[in-house]
């Protein structure tokens, strides 16, 4: 055994084996370039606010502090705003997944006769925006101005979505369809039973834009909800306190005026929009990460099944 590995080795080259070790040090290089920033947002937000001020955190935080996470939390509104995030989150992802597949399935079917101008009106709308101004007129004509239906109903069908959803439709074979209709099934049946088990992966890329897209909104609450304290979503009370917290640093002294007195040894511990800043950050981009990893395996099952033919 000994002897055929030494064979292989031999046999790969000199040249073979530069290539690997370039391959090697180009993807290390592309590792420290991708996670370094992420890891020095979690060691500002980790460190002292004042601290934080005169710069050069690299890997860890020069003095540990959970005080950044404790201010953002110690609002009760906070909590009620992560709420309102995480339900609008859901539902939307959930209602928005059923509801565009459900029109993907409907306009993927030959026998549709209105299948083509029907797609045809929805490709136009999603280039061919009519703008903001009468997008909030509508939903000021619909009532739902400081209401939560703001954020599930005008988000119910995404054109993208839906071309993404029913291109993956049309790569299966008509046989399943044709089967359950021989056999009795009704269309909401044969969609629910059979179209929505052999599209997961396609509904699992879906659900993610979806939910990353309704986690990081905050405009929407901005427009239709800002008058309603109890509708705002966590991205725009995070916006609304690092805005406050800029503001208060505006008006107590100047960044330079902190970092010195961080560095005469004041004792008072302070957040600073730095440290607010990288605290916020994680709060933001944590949910998304722990679920990001359940979703990545349905990628690439999604980019080899559309391709099987009958």
């Amino acid at each position: 055994m000994a002897t055929i590995k030494i064979g292989k080795m031999r046999r790969r080259g000199v040249g073979d084996i530069i290539f690997d070790l370039i391959i090697m040090i180009t993807l290390a290089f592309l590792v420290i370039v991708t996670v370094y920033p992420f890891w020095n947002t979690i060691a500002v937000s980790l460190n002292d606010g004042l601290d934080s001020v005169k710069g050069g955190i690299k890997l860890l935080p020069r003095k540990f502090t959970w005080q950044n996470y404790k201010v953002l939390f110690v609002d009760d509104r906070l909590i009620k705003a992560f709420t309102i995030s995480v339900s609008r989150t859901v539902l939307q992802t959930i209602l928005s997944v059923f509801c565009t597949s459900m029109l993907a399935y409907a306009l993927s079917r030959k026998e549709f006769v209105l299948r083509k101008p029907l797609t045809a009106i929805l490709v136009i709308s999603m280039y061919v925006n009519a703008g903001l101004i009468p997008g909030y007129m509508l939903i000021k004509s619909l009532h739902m101005l400081n209401s939560y239906a703001v954020y599930i109903v005008p988000c119910l069908v995404d054109v993208f979505n839906f071309i993404l959803i029913r291109t993956y439709i049309n790569g299966l074979p008509d046989s399943f369809v044709e089967s359950a209709r021989i056999d009795g099934a009704g269309e909401f049946t044969i969609f629910l039973k059979i179209i929505m088990p052999l599209i997961v992966p396609s509904i699992a890329m879906v659900s993610l834009f979806v939910a990353v897209g309704a986690w990081n909104s905050w405009f929407d609450t901005y427009l239709y909800c800002s008058g309603k304290v109890n509708l705002h979503s966590l991205q725009y009370k995070l916006m609304e306190f690092l805005q406050s917290s800029q503001n208060q640093s505006s008006s107590a002294a100047d960044a330079g005026a902190m970092a010195l007195a961080a560095g005469s040894g004041a004792s008072t511990s302070m957040v600073t929009p730095v440290s607010i800043r990288a605290s916020i950050t994680m709060i933001a981009t944590i949910p998304i990460l722990v679920v990001y990893p359940f979703v990545q395996k349905y990628f690439v099952v999604g980019m080899t099944i559309g391709g099987v033919k009958e």
